[in-house]
């Protein structure tokens, strides 16, 4: 396991980016970062103010798009109808 002092700073934000995304699977993060759930969970709760952490726990808990055996979907991903706008930046982030 990669710890967080293993971590730079730029693979931190993305994986709090990720965590927050509600179709990232654990299992994505623990495949591109080596990280386990529980050690996700450990690094929000480090990296974010108690209340940003609290919120992100309530958002995620139960969540059957963030684990990968509770997805309703085998194949395919999902991708927003604006992606290919956002993607060349063509609208701001929201």
């Amino acid at each position: 396991m990669p710890n967080k002092t293993a971590l730079t700073e730029l693979e931190i934000d993305r994986i709090i980016e990720m965590a927050w995304e509600d179709r990232t699977t654990f299992e994505a993060i623990q495949l591109q970062f080596g990280l386990k759930e529980q050690e996700v969970i450990d690094l929000m709760r480090a990296e974010m103010k108690p209340s940003s952490f609290r919120l992100w726990r309530a958002r995620v808990q139960g969540r059957k798009t963030k684990h990968e055996k509770l997805r309703n979907f085998t194949e395919g991903r999902f991708k927003c109808a604006l992606q290919r706008q956002i993607t060349h930046n063509k609208i701001s982030k929201r």
